[in-house]
């Protein structure tokens, strides 16, 4: 038998949860330095399947302007180069001697506003992840048998104030990272 209390504890998991997965999107867009994390988001097709980069090869960052990317079996370095290329995150890939050269091109003004701009979709989708939570932990409220009306509304305000307080770090978060894209 769920309880309020009960509700609430797992909506902020839910939410804590949702707010690290905006934050790892967030760690996923290219702000000045090179970053292992940037290509976390490429998937490459291999053995049939399409897989994370990180499955199939170590990416490390040994300057702040270039990543190097080492695939685990050296015939698929073609495959890699194509799913970095094709990720759409404005690298030119470079295959040299068994490992893959990824320089990161300087940001020209436009460049960071559109990246600003994935940024606030990825924010908006932390949002809207918060918004779930919280709808489904206000039906969960109203199904509660044997709980007083004034109960379910002290625990929709605390809801909603939970609700505040994780879209508060998405947007801090988020901000953070906009700061450091912007920043020449």
């Amino acid at each position: 038998m769920s309880t309020i209390a009960q509700i609430l504890k797992d909506c902020r998991t839910g939410m804590e949860k949702s707010v690290e997965s905006a934050k790892h999107q967030f760690n996923s867009i290219r702000s000045g330095k090179a970053s292992a994390s940037m290509l976390d988001s490429v998937k490459v097709e291999m053995y049939g399947a399409e897989m994370a980069l990180n499955q199939v090869a170590t990416v490390s960052a040994p300057e702040p302007r270039l990543l190097v990317v080492t695939p685990f079996d050296k015939t698929q370095a073609k495959a890699i180069e194509k799913a970095i290329r094709d990720a759409n995150l404005g690298l030119d890939p470079a295959h040299q001697g068994g490992v893959i050269r990824v320089p990161l091109p300087s940001m020209n003004e436009e460049r960071r506003k559109e990246l600003a701009k994935i940024l606030h979709k990825y924010g908006e989708d932390g949002h809207i992840a918060i918004r779930h939570l919280r709808t489904h932990a206000r039906d969960t409220f109203k199904q509660l048998d044997g709980v007083s009306e004034d109960d379910v509304k002290h625990g929709e305000k605390d809801l909603q104030k939970l609700h505040d307080d994780f879209i508060g770090k998405v947007d801090q978060a988020m901000k953070a990272k906009e700061l450091e894209i912007m920043a020449v």
